[in-house]
Formats: C-alpha cells, structure tokens, sequence
C-alpha cells in the first residue's frame, strides 16, 4: 500500500496541489479544504516548521557596504545629468523648472547613488541547505496591492522563507511537534467530503 493518499489526481496535479496548498498555508496561517487533503498537507508543513525552528538562530551577522538610489521628497529616484566621456556633473538635475527633461550635448541621465553600510544575516552551511529543501516545496508568491489590481507597479515579492524563519519558527521553539490542528466544519454540499479548517497552532 502507498504511503500517501492519491487525492483522485496524477502525480504531478498531485504534487502542484500539495504546494500550493503549503504555500497558503505559511502565508495566510490557515486553509479551508478537505480532510484528505489536509492530512496530506499536514506531512509536507510539519518538516518544513520543524527545520526552521532548528535553524532559525543558525546564522552570523556580517556589515557590508551597499549602494542605494538616493530619493527626493516624493520617493524618486534623484537624477542628473553627467558627460559621456569623463563622467563629470552637467547639471545637479535632469529636469528644468517646468519639469521637462533637459538635453545637454555629450550629456547622459544618470541616477545618483549613496554607499550606506548593512548588516545583513548571513546563512551558515546548514541554514543554507535548510532553506534550499524549502524553497524546493513553496511556491514563489507575489503580493498585489488591492488598489493596484491587475498592475505592476507597487507588487512585492513575499519571501516565505524569511516568514517561516523569522515570525513561525519563534513561536514554536518550545514545542516539540504537532504545529498545525485541524478543526472539522462539515460536510461539502454535492459530494459530501468533509470540510476542515488546517490552521497553525
């Protein structure tokens, strides 16, 4: 006998809805599905929150020295205007006072970059490797502003990981297991499977 439930579906369909299903679940803390499904999902979370949990401190603190694009009083980025050929300032600006773009010969918009020191966690070995087997089941999720539906501008990537690592893991650290319940709701209309609620704990 198979040590999984099939769930009706092929290997792969099988495999997808399992994802995605795991990647709900870490990202908005509790799904609504069916009790099959739930237990199969069960199997693929719990590893994934015990791993963070083991290697949520396992990391080393390193200061690095980045460059960012300075930015206006509106959150752009500053521009102006250096020669092509010795990368001298032309014009602390690449816009005139009614706002148009300035054209000076030989000259080309450049952005305006300030080196600000970080400190940023760097990964150990081990943490690494943890991170690689979950990013091997989550699915990469974009966030999309309600007001900016269905545009570009103003979507960020979620790094699910960092979650796991940084908010989930912490409030586990004392358990020893068991980090999702499920909660029965009924049964479905039409086919009568049952209904659950998977949840973190």
């Amino acid at each position: 006998m198979a040590g999984y439930r099939k769930l009706g579906k092929t290997s792969s369909q099988r495999k997808a809805l399992l994802r995605n299903q795991t990647t709900a679940l870490i990202l908005n803390g509790k799904i609504i599905t069916t009790q099959a499904r739930a237990k199969e999902v069960q199997k693929q979370v719990e590893p994934l929150i015990a791993l963070a949990v083991k290697e949520k401190d396992n990391f080393e603190s390193v200061k690095v020295t980045a460059k960012v694009a300075r930015k206006d009083k509106d959150g752009k980025r500053v521009k102006q205007i250096v020669d092509k050929d010795t990368g001298k300032v032309l014009s602390e600006t690449h816009r005139d006072k009614d706002g148009k773009i300035l054209r000076i010969e030989n000259g080309v918009t450049a952005t305006v970059y300030d080196e600000v020191e970080k400190e940023i966690k760097k990964d150990l070995p081990s943490r690494l490797h943890a991170r690689r087997k979950m990013l091997k089941v989550l699915y990469p999720v974009t966030e999309v502003p309600q007001a900016a539906a269905g545009r570009k501008r103003g979507t960020k990537q979620v790094d699910l990981v960092a979650k796991l690592f940084d908010e989930i893991a912490p409030k586990y650290t004392e358990r020893k297991g068991g980090y999702t319940r499920i909660v029965k709701i009924g049964q479905r209309k039409g086919d009568a499977a049952m209904m659950v609620v998977l949840e973190l704990v």
